[in-house]
């Protein structure tokens, strides 16, 4: 099983370095390992089960250290920015759908890192916006209140999936520091004449209160 093991990692390294071509590095470089040797978990058993809730925490601990998912912003040789759609936290916490996406964003984040890019992956929360609002209107409850109060769970669940997210650089789209970049934006636009209004048929949610997109539409 050892040389197995050792065969199908060397291919890995192989194969990740001839589609990443010459300018790749050592996959073991980039991830900052030591000489140390590291002790392998053992394989799970009906006698010793796969128990997440302490592997994974202790591999989570050891990236958070290392700063694995922390590249360097301003000097990165072969910078890659693996962005993914931000949650809604319109919800008391995540659903299947989200770690669905997340989870096939992630793999190819760490498959780039392998080819020897930086891979920058931040993380945040699309908490303005109708979601929230019908959120906060079903429980009565403000939401300047509510949607913090949401995304602290939010967080707690992203985390213990184990995602290559960097911290640093979480936000939220309610934040001032974030959404005056957006305005920002918006008035470029508008000083170019790219920005306008105009009357046009849409597909109205009386439910909802909002417009729906075509294929949001069921009847």
């Amino acid at each position: 099983k050892m040389a197995l093991a050792i065969d199908l990692r060397s291919f890995a390294i192989a194969r990740s370095s001839q589609i990443a071509g010459p300018g790749a590095r050592d996959p073991d470089q980039f991830m900052k390992t030591t000489e140390t040797p590291v002790k392998q978990n053992p394989t799970p058993t009906d006698e010793l089960p796969y128990r997440p809730d302490q592997v994974e925490a202790k591999w989570q601990a050891r990236w958070a250290e290392q700063r694995t998912n922390e590249p360097d912003l301003d000097s990165a040789p072969r910078p890659f920015y693996n962005l993914m759609m931000f949650p809604y936290p319109s919800a008391e916490g995540l659903h299947v759908g989200n770690m669905f996406a997340f989870t096939g964003a992630d793999t190819y984040g760490r498959f780039k890192r392998l080819q020897g890019h930086d891979v920058f992956e931040p993380i945040g929360y699309d908490a303005f916006g109708i979601h929230s609002e019908n959120y906060a209107i079903k429980l009565g409850i403000n939401p300047a209140e509510l949607i913090p109060r949401n995304i602290v769970n939010f967080r707690r669940q992203l985390k213990s999936i184990g995602g290559m997210f960097d911290w640093r650089h979480e936000l939220s789209t309610t934040d001032p520091a974030y959404y005056k970049w957006t305005q920002w934006i918006f008035l470029q636009l508008l000083k170019a004449g790219k920005a306008y209004k105009k009357a046009a048929a849409v597909n109205w949610c009386p439910k909802d209160m909002t417009v729906l997109a075509n294929e949001q539409v069921i009847d």
